[in-house]
């Protein structure tokens, strides 16, 4: 075997060497962007219907707080109601007493600022 035979020789086990060095490498990332792939597809894919149970349970959500809403409405108007009730008769016992000659106990700093600016 000549020296050419030789140098020939070790250079083609090198490049063999090094080919073989970047097919691995190439499997290697090829492999990963299959699998990036398949997890973007199967994401896409969840997620419509992700959306629409993102979509129902606000929609439940929004539901249940209207009702809420309303039900508070009516309790405020019927707690309104019985306040201006109590409010009247309180004002007609204080003139029953001042009536009779009495006089009506304090009426509290709270009420007095009612009367005087409606809030």
């Amino acid at each position: 075997m000549s020296i050419w035979a030789g140098i020939v020789t070790a250079f083609g086990t090198v490049g063999m060497v090094v080919a073989g060095l970047f097919a691995a490498r190439a499997t290697r990332q090829a492999a990963a962007a299959t699998a990036e792939a398949t997890r973007a597809a199967a994401q896409a894919q969840a997620e419509p219907n992700q959306r629409a149970e993102d979509r129902a349970a606000f929609e439940a959500i929004k539901k249940e707080l209207r009702e809420d809403l309303a039900s508070t409405k009516q309790e405020i108007v019927r707690v309104r109601g019985v306040l201006y009730s109590v409010s009247r008769w309180a004002l007609a016992l204080r003139d029953q007493v001042l009536e009779l000659g009495g006089t009506p106990r304090q009426t509290p700093d709270d009420v007095e600022n009612y009367y005087r600016t409606g809030v």
